[in-house]
């Protein structure tokens, strides 16, 4: 039993390392949606209180349609300004699941908003959180009766940290964050440790011009960059008509060519939807592509004339 029990230690660390290696390389770079022109805080908590209304959005976001295991994501936000529009405060919830893999983010943001002129704000931000990460191995033996093989399910805690920067004007938005800045890493055994984090940078700018009474027309441009790694961009074009309705496309380095459509249905609530067709390295996967949809809701907040009785 001796034997058979080392036996199966040394399978279930190869295996380990195997899915610790994948885990690694989604760790490293943050979860990305196609429609984060939409939700800036998913990718700077300087954007915290931003839209100056109580803001609420779901996205949920399948991946890679037709392989099994592939990425599925859900993420909820919601975010909101106080005191003359001096600060923001914000909470994101985010369950991110790839094969056996889950990780499931709560993390609350902090943003500060210096008025620079009449229309234009400088905010900065940051955004502090917990990090669950599970990993469920049993999985993978498609049911054993070794109790030792189905109880091969490993949970690892982190503290998450992130500051960003933001500006923003009627026409032009500019930010820089920085995601995960604790080092995140569990260990093995006695000798090896995995590291499951690098520091992530991420630069967004957008701008919109005036095409006509009816119509705007706005590109944007997410450039994120990880150290080990070729530099990686979204590149988007939306064009807006009387700011009911956005249709637009992005190009994602080497992955995707991205469709957007959103509709505002109230002064309060969006919809939206994207599908990313997969292009390059990732068609050869043959997949079905990936969808994304998108709700939003921002509440209004309106003062009311109050006449005295008398």
């Amino acid at each position: 039993m001796k034997i058979k029990q080392a036996y199966y230690t040394s399978a279930f660390s190869l295996v380990y390392l195997m899915f610790a290696g994948i885990t690694l390389c989604v760790a490293q770079q943050k979860v990305q949606f196609t429609q984060y022109m939409f939700n800036g805080l998913v990718i700077n908590p300087a954007y915290a209180g931003a839209d100056e209304k109580l803001s609420l959005t779901f996205i949920n976001r399948s991946q890679w349609n037709g392989i099994g295991g592939a990425p599925t994501t859900q993420t909820f936000t919601a975010h909101t300004l106080f005191k003359k529009k001096q600060f923001g405060l914000g909470f994101l919830l985010l369950n991110d699941q790839i094969g056996i893999h889950r990780n499931i983010n709560a993390s609350a943001s902090y943003a500060y908003h210096i008025r620079v002129d009449k229309k234009s704000y400088l905010s900065m931000g940051l955004q502090a959180g917990v990090k669950s990460l599970r990993s469920d191995y049993a999985l993978l033996t498609g049911g054993s009766n070794d109790p030792y093989l189905n109880n091969m399910v490993t949970q690892q805690m982190f503290f998450d940290f992130t500051a960003g920067i933001y500006y923003r004007s009627p026409r032009m938005h500019i930010g820089f964050s920085v995601p995960e800045l604790v080092r995140q890493e569990f260990r093995v055994n006695d000798t090896l440790v995995v590291h499951l984090n690098n520091i992530n940078f991420f630069l967004f700018t957008r701008y919109r011009f005036t095409m006509s009474e009816n119509f705007d027309f706005e590109p944007s441009v997410l450039v994120k960059y990880l150290k080990g790694v070729p530099l990686s961009f979204d590149i988007n074009f939306n064009w807006v008509y009387r700011r009911i309705l956005t249709m637009g496309a992005s190009y994602r380095k080497k992955e995707s060519v991205d469709f957007l459509f959103k509709a505002q249905i109230t002064p309060q609530l969006q919809f939206g939807y994207a599908y990313d067709y997969p292009v390059q390295t990732v068609s050869s996967l043959n997949t079905g592509g990936s969808h994304e949809l998108m709700v939003q809701y921002l509440f209004s907040f309106f003062k009311k004339n109050v006449t005295s009785p008398r």
